[in-house]
């Protein structure tokens, strides 16, 4: 009797859980989309109230902000392409909200990067998106003077 329960408490939880695998794939396809610089899958994935964050100080976009900055580099053939590894997942109660990082390989080196999905009329999307450069902290001196020096131009 003890097995049973315990199974169907597992089965429960279990199909009440978001599928990781999907989540993985909208937010995968949402990494190709811009690596193959597919603007109209990159900003389909995303909701209304998108908002980007990026590596540089004042980089908070919206949706029509970062449309607008990222369009000339779409329109090229060659926006951005981050390799994505070790996601990990986080879910509200409700499982209407999930939150995840990843480590992503990029051009800028080691990189790190947070999202939440919501669902929206039972689709996922993404909601929001924050791309941080990593550094280590043994290195952090050197980073902040590098910082503050006056940019060349």
């Amino acid at each position: 009797m003890r097995k049973l329960l315990f199974a169907s408490i597992l089965l429960v939880s279990v199909a009440f859980r978001p599928d990781t695998n999907k989540l993985n794939e909208i937010v995968d396809d949402w990494h190709k989309a811009a690596a193959e610089a597919n603007f109209k899958n990159y900003f389909g994935a995303v909701t209304e109230g998108f908002v980007f964050l990026g590596t540089a100080p004042g980089e908070r976009w919206t949706k029509s902000e970062f449309e607008a900055f990222s369009k000339p580099y779409f329109d090229k053939g060659k926006a951005w392409d981050f390799s994505p590894s070790n996601r990990k997942w986080e879910f509200t109660k409700n499982k209407n909200v999930v939150w995840f990082d990843e480590d992503l390989d990029t051009w800028m080196r080691g990189c790190r990067g947070s999202g939440v999905l919501i669902k929206e009329k039972g689709k996922w999307k993404i909601a929001y998106y924050n791309l941080t450069v990593l550094i280590e902290n043994e290195k952090m001196d050197s980073f902040i003077k590098l910082r503050d020096a006056p940019v060349d131009k």
